[in-house]
């Protein structure tokens, strides 16, 4: 059912950044802006991942250069049944993580120095299976494409707000249209975004807590990485506020009517959901401790981040 609303939800993103283009050209109008919405959505497919690493000047590591992450990546995308994907460290203090690449061959999953300073090893795998899990949803090219029309979206609202329609004729609903697109488009465009982010947040919290087979394990880390990350700036997502759908808890700050336009679910109700999963499951909550995890034994000498 979710995947189903979740195509709905695209339909409806990519017939809205037609309908645009037929209300600033008519017909020619509508025909450009879908053949504008296959050539960056084809950009997108093949370069998201290179430009997003680019973009968070990510670091990518192996056994000798980050061997906690690099372990327990390796470990949870066996249980998964994944593709190994690249492993990548950035730097920033904010505790957060997040995952890209077109398809579970081509994949990425990152980690901030602040996750990684801040959570135990059992926490860390909680929040590594949940991108794993985007991974195996292919979320992460579903994400990609809604962000990209969503951009394109709000970049016509606005050539329309400055210089309107060149042509009266192809234009069915004048300049009143033309307002009224350049202004309730990218309003309609961001909760678009956001209400298939959120659905897709609420399925990757669930698939991860299946491949870590400890859904209180991320639970734990979400309680624990949800404050900090809000008092934390992230300068990167803040610049760059269309990539804050990839994270595992929102990189933005912002007060007011934002949680309209987040691109999360309520931190609080995914904690319920996966201590509802672990009292199905009969796991037991535990005090979260700062003890050492399984991965901790393998340990070798410290590289950058080890």
């Amino acid at each position: 059912m979710n995947t189903l609303r979740t195509g709905i939800l695209m339909a409806a993103l990519s017939g809205l950044f037609m309908g645009i283009g037929f209300v600033l050209g008519g017909p020619t109008g509508m025909a450009i802006a879908f053949l504008f919405a296959v050539s960056t959505n084809a950009f997108a497919y093949w370069n998201s991942d290179k430009v997003v690493l680019r973009m968070y000047g990510a670091q990518e590591v192996d056994e000798t250069t980050g061997p906690r992450l690099y372990r327990i990546v390796r470990d949870l995308s066996k249980a998964a049944g994944l593709p190994m994907p690249r492993v990548c460290i950035v730097e920033n203090d904010q505790p957060n993580a997040f995952a890209t690449g077109r398809n579970p061959e081509h994949a990425a999953v990152c980690a901030t120095t602040g996750l990684l300073a801040r959570l135990n090893d059992e926490e860390l795998a909680g929040v590594l299976a949940h991108e794993l899990g985007h991974v195996k949803n292919r979320d992460t090219l579903t994400m990609t494409i809604t962000a990209t029309i969503a951009g394109a979206i709000s970049m016509l609202a606005n050539f329309a707000l400055f210089f309107g329609s060149g042509d009266r004729r192809n234009n069915p609903l004048g300049i009143f249209g033309v307002l009224l697109i350049s202004i309730l488009a990218p309003i309609a465009a961001m909760l678009v975004q956001a209400t298939i982010s959120r659905t897709r947040e609420f399925e990757a919290d669930k698939a991860g807590a299946e491949i870590s087979r400890h859904p209180l394990w991320l639970a734990s880390a979400l309680s624990r990485i949800s404050h900090s990350a809000e008092v934390t700036q992230n300068p990167e997502a803040e610049a760059n506020p269309a990539t804050a759908h990839m994270f595992i808890i929102n990189p933005l700050s912002g007060g007011g009517i934002s949680g309209l336009f987040s691109s999360h679910p309520p931190t609080e109700e995914r904690i319920a959901r996966l201590r509802a999963m672990a009292a199905a499951r009969g796991e037991v909550e535990a005090i979260p401790t700062r003890k050492p995890g399984p991965w901790d034994t393998n340990r070798v000498a410290k590289g950058p981040w080890g």
